[in-house]
């Protein structure tokens, strides 16, 4: 009875291993490569959106940069401006009074009052100058200092110790520390030794 059953199988239904070949074959199932192909896919279209937004990001700020730098190159200019016209506001009194003087002088009977005219101007104008944080630099009788003083001749002088500040030419000025113009000065030497005399 045995022998019938197994003469009636089909000796290729079954593998050696005893696997069906049918569903060796993965037949109406999906290939694993299709499932990576899918994935790689949708991972670059990711990145791809990423980027776009990466790039937005960068344009936006490049934008607002120069905004930025546009902006404040506006604030110094006006900045500056606002500095000057405070310092014209301050200087012109000053200018008025000399001009007034200058009038005045061609008039005037008097040289000694046209000179106290001028003092007085000349001292408003030292007083607007101090406001303004801006002082003289002092010079005549002082040793010569390269960072404050220019000079433009040397001289023998019996007044003043050699390398000292004989006459200023020219006044310099310090702004809040800051050196506006160096003084233009005259400088001590030291005197030409006298000759030997010669015995006679």
């Amino acid at each position: 009875m045995n022998s019938d059953n197994d003469s009636a199988k089909n000796p290729g239904d079954e593998s050696p291993d005893g696997a069906n070949p049918a569903a060796a074959t993965g037949d109406g199932k999906a290939s694993p490569t299709g499932d990576a192909g899918a994935a790689a896919a949708e991972a670059a279209e990711g990145l791809e959106a990423e980027l776009a937004r990466t790039k937005d990001r960068l344009l936006r700020m490049a934008a607002d940069f120069d905004n930025y730098r546009k902006r404040s190159r506006r604030d110094i200019a006006d900045a500056e401006r606002r500095v000057q016209e405070e310092l014209l506001k301050a200087l012109l009194p000053t200018f008025d009074n000399l001009e007034r003087a200058a009038g005045h002088a061609e008039a005037a009977p008097d040289v000694k009052a046209l000179a106290e005219g001028l003092g007085m101007v000349m001292r408003q104008f030292q007083d607007t100058l101090s406001n303004l944080g801006i002082e003289r630099l002092a010079s005549v009788g002082k040793p010569f200092d390269p960072a404050e003083h220019e000079a433009v001749q040397h001289v023998q002088s019996n007044e003043v110790p050699p390398g000292a500040v004989v006459q200023e030419l020219q006044g310099g000025y310090r702004w809040q520390g800051r050196l506006l113009r160096p003084s233009l000065v005259v400088v001590s030497k030291a005197s030409a030794p006298a000759p030997a005399s010669e015995d006679a």
